[in-house]
């Protein structure tokens, strides 16, 4: 029976205890200092001895997890400011003016914007621009920034005043239709040269940036590129961490030390409705979960009016009140008099009260509406000289600022600021006298807010052309110095289009051995970057291991225990292969990492996404569009494909819509091989498109099974039909001069049906049937679409599709593992009759010849679809159907 005295038990109560006596010791003088000063002395105390304890050399214990809601780094060991202070003050006014004025003026068309964010983040950003981001006109790569979506007006304004932007083009916000606009977020597609991460899909920043550094490390240590001078700065909003991709690799980065990594978060503790957290205190939650993870946390909370109030704390009472006032109370004390801060912040108790009578009502004021560590260059300096200085962990910078500062009263700290698009004339006026700018009135008579900025030769524009140049030229900047790879010897595509002879391989196997041949490559194969999330061996990718090495920064330290074995689990700091454990997420981070090196560090890489094809564009489909926002380039490869090729893995596994998915990204050229010498073909071509001479802005998606087939050798001149999307695979054998005539077009493995349906077509009902192999249903839609528009234009063109099937006799009837809506994307350009079969529905366990014949899209059932076409036309009678259905069990 547990003696209820000792309840609760401790984790130390299993352990043996060598000295009693002197931890019974420890117990009572806690216990006197508990009685004679109070518990909080008490917690001190202890914080203290675990702080010296954590810091002494062969100690080994855990950091704790919170810490008071004060400041990390205080006032006196914050490193003296390097640049001149008022300077920088100003330059910054005239961003916060000019991000205004843009979104404001930019209202009149209803087109709105977001002005808050950037308020509350403009020093966050500036001290950066003017102390730490790093340009690309140097000799290496320079820093990454992710810059948070909704503060891309003060990122603009910025552009414009080191003249990179013009006023026309300010003026152009949100309208790109005529070609020369500002996209609305960081949109590199949109605006190639400055963006170089799309990150208002929020959540995907936080995670892409985490992968890229970890990329930064994987060139380095490949010795592809010395990116060790690179920094990957991550700008987040508190409420955009509740997303859970923001927090997904989060120990990642902590386990592999990305001391290259910093993330600042923005705690104006709003979201875009109200408060992040109404009851609670999201800094305390960030920094517990951050330092969970083996991140190093920096807290800049309280700007520098908040010392001598943290002086007279003498016994704990401010900081235990700062620690119990959730963050909705805080907002509301950024909007309340002085009379409201005095009675509801420090008459909670006796000791807050005498703090209080000692504080002015203007000092009030200034601690709870203007006094915030983010508002303050010198705090966050302190806080990113920190960051960059630390080694061994990443580091997350919590600093705290108040949404819509300098915004004026109607904007700050209010629940709505985040969907307020315009300031009126009045708040104009007052953040001009707020910011000290030199606006006549005159200026703001028409209604119509100016731009401004200094004269060049003034020495504000001085400063900040001599700081940027110090690091490297301007930020943020996308730029592509990358050459065009050469192409691979065609010795190592020829062998998928000889074909397997007897052998029978899946289509995925045939993609493995092929890129396994091309990484064998003396010019390009180093560049290869195999991503799988813990899926290598289901894809047959072991035979990979010991040649290419999955990458871990720590390299092998263990003894695997299958080393005694061909193809042994290696890991190596070199390694090739980035095998990232079960997360598609992450997995697609890392290969959009890889298929923009070409612009992030001018070094080609050629990814190759390999994963399991339900979770894949179903998962992820955010990130695909992100990656294509990115101008990504690589292979991206959904294997075990199909419906009802997972025989007895069910519902959530039978993946019969990708191609439907993928068709909505106009990045993403999508095919479904059905034969290895396809598959050849449309890698060959790839590469020769994603990184030849001419490059473009393009990623492959190719769906592969794992149904074993003979792979047949490759026709005569069939290059054009694969890439295009359909060609004639095997013309059907006419029984009679007069027999019935079908298409049947299929792709992927539904290829194999229907060329028994045209043995069953003609041995047992005399109709001769074509086969047409559609390695691609969207690129044959894309061209015709385009010959649509073309025709608009006055030019006389025919659709691939049209053309290719111009003439064939009968019916089409098209068939696929995919939902009918995959092929029916070609329907309104195919001249004959049609008929689409699919696998509409929810996928089930089954083998697959019963989940075939269940969803009607098995060889007899294609034999009856075809017939009942013929019937329809006229051509067999009507009661052929009736007797196949009876004669195949249907």
């Amino acid at each position: 029976m547990p003696d209820p005295v000792r309840l609760p038990y401790s984790q130390l109560d299993q352990l043996p205890d060598r000295d009693p006596e002197e931890t019974a010791e420890w117990r009572e003088s806690l216990d006197a200092v508990t009685k004679a000063a109070g518990p909080h002395r008490a917690a001190y105390l202890m914080r203290r001895a675990l702080e010296h304890t954590a810091r002494t050399e062969g100690t080994a214990l855990p950091s704790l997890l919170e810490t008071d809601y004060v400041n990390t780094i205080p006032t006196s060991a914050e490193p003296d400011f390097p640049g001149d202070e008022a300077l920088e003050a100003r330059i910054t006014a005239w961003n916060r003016w000019n991000a205004a004025a843009m979104v404001t003026r930019g209202a009149r068309y209803g087109l709105g914007g977001h002005i808050a964010t950037f308020a509350s983040a403009a020093w966050l950003y500036e001290t950066g621009f003017q102390h730490f981001f790093r340009g690309k006109e140097g000799t290496d790569s320079g820093d990454q920034l992710y810059l948070q979506g909704h503060a891309s007006p003060g990122i603009y304004a910025r552009a414009f005043l080191d003249g990179r932007l013009t006023e026309e083009q300010l003026d152009h916000f949100r309208q790109e239709a005529g070609g020369a606009g500002l996209p609305s977020y960081p949109h590199p597609r949109r605006l190639p040269w400055l963006w170089e991460f799309p990150t208002v899909s929020m959540g995907l920043g936080p995670l892409s940036a985490i992968y890229q550094a970890r990329f930064n490390r994987y060139l380095d240590h490949r010795g592809i590129k010395d990116t060790s001078r690179s920094r990957v700065w991550a700008f987040l909003g508190d409420g955009e961490m509740d997303e859970p991709e923001s927090t997904a690799a989060l120990a990642l980065a902590g386990r592999e030390g990305l001391d290259n990594l910093t993330f600042v978060i923005n705690c104006n503790l709003q979201r875009l409705d109200g408060p992040v957290r109404p009851n609670f205190k999201i800094v305390q939650e960030l920094e517990a979960q951050f330092r969970a993870a083996g991140w190093n946390v920096v807290k800049s909370l309280w700007g520098r009016a908040w010392d001598e109030v943290f002086a007279q704390d003498t016994d704990g009472a401010l900081v235990r009140r700062l620690r119990e006032v959730p963050d909705a109370q805080f907002q509301t004390y950024a909007t309340r008099d002085a009379a409201y801060l005095r009675d509801h912040f420090f008459g909670a108790d006796a000791a807050l009260r005498a703090i209080g009578r000692t504080l002015s009502d203007a000092k009030l004021l200034e601690l709870f509406q203007t006094s915030r560590a983010g508002h303050e260059p010198r705090k966050v300096y302190a806080a990113y000289r920190a960051a960059v200085e630390h080694k061994g962990a990443p580091t997350v910078i919590l600093a705290q600022t108040v949404k819509g500062y300098t915004l004026g009263a109607g904007f700050e700290s209010r629940n709505a600021n985040h969907q307020m698009k315009k300031l009126t004339g009045s708040e104009f006026r007052t953040m001009r006298d707020l910011l000290e700018l030199p606006i006549p009135d005159s200026a703001l008579a028409d209604g119509l807010v100016p731009y401004r900025r200094p004269a060049e030769d003034s020495p504000e524009m001085r400063y900040l052309r001599e700081r940027r140049a110090a690091l490297d030229g301007p930020a943020p900047a996308r730029k592509v110095v990358a050459r065009p790879l050469p192409m691979p010897a065609d010795k190592s595509f020829d062998a998928l289009k000889k074909g397997s002879g007897s052998q029978e391989i899946a289509t995925t196997m045939a993609f493995v051995r092929l890129v396994k041949d091309l990484m064998r490559d003396k010019e390009t194969g180093r560049r290869w970057v195999p991503v799988v999330p813990d899926e290598a061996r289901t894809f047959g990718m072991e035979s990979l291991f010991p040649s290419a090495g999955l990458y871990s920064p720590l390299g092998q330290t263990y003894d695997p225990v299958d080393r005694d074995q061909l193809l042994y689990y290696k890991e190596a700091k070199d390694g090739q292969i980035l095998n990232e454990g079960i997360t598609e997420a992450g997995s697609l981070a890392d290969f959009t990492a890889a298929a923009t090196s070409y612009a992030t560090h001018g070094e080609p890489m050629i990814p190759f996404y390999i994963f399991y094809s339900m979770f894949g564009w179903q998962r992820t489909a955010d990130q695909f569009w992100a990656l294509a926002d990115q101008l990504g380039r690589g292979f991206v490869i959904g294997a075990t494909a199909g419906r009802t090729t997972m025989t007895g893995e069910g519902l959530q596994h039978a993946d019969g819509h990708s191609h439907l998915i993928a068709s909505t990204n106009p990045a993403a050229l999508s095919y479904d091989p059905a034969f290895a010498y396809e598959v050849a073909v449309i890698v060959k071509e790839g590469l020769r498109r994603m990184y030849g001479p001419d490059a473009e802005d393009v990623f492959y998606y190719l769906t592969v099974y794992n149904e074993t087939k003979v792979q047949p050798a490759m026709p005569a001149g069939v290059e054009e039909g694969i890439l295009k999307g359909l060609y004639r695979y095997q013309e059907g054998a006419r029984p009679q001069a007069d027999s019935p005539r079908a298409q049947l077009l299929a792709s992927g493995t539904a290829v194999h049906w229907i060329l028994e349906a045209q043995r069953l077509l003609a041995a047992d009902w005399g109709v001769a049937a074509d086969v047409w192999s559609a390695p691609s249903w969207t690129e044959l839609r894309r061209d015709a679409l385009e010959c649509d528009a073309a025709r608009l234009d006055g030019e006389d063109r025919i659709p691939y599709v049209t053309r290719a099937l111009s003439g064939a006799p009968g019916p089409v009837v098209a068939v696929s593992d995919w939902m009918r809506a995959v092929p029916d994307q070609i329907a309104p350009w195919v001249e004959q009759d049609w008929v689409s079969i699919g696998t509409d529905g929810f996928g089930l366990s089954d083998t697959r010849d019963a989940a075939r014949r269940h969803f009607g899209v098995d060889p007899q059932s294609v034999v009856v679809q075809t017939l009942a076409a013929l019937a329809r036309r006229g051509e067999v009678k009507p009661e052929t159907v009736k007797e196949a259905r009876e004669r195949y069990g249907l």
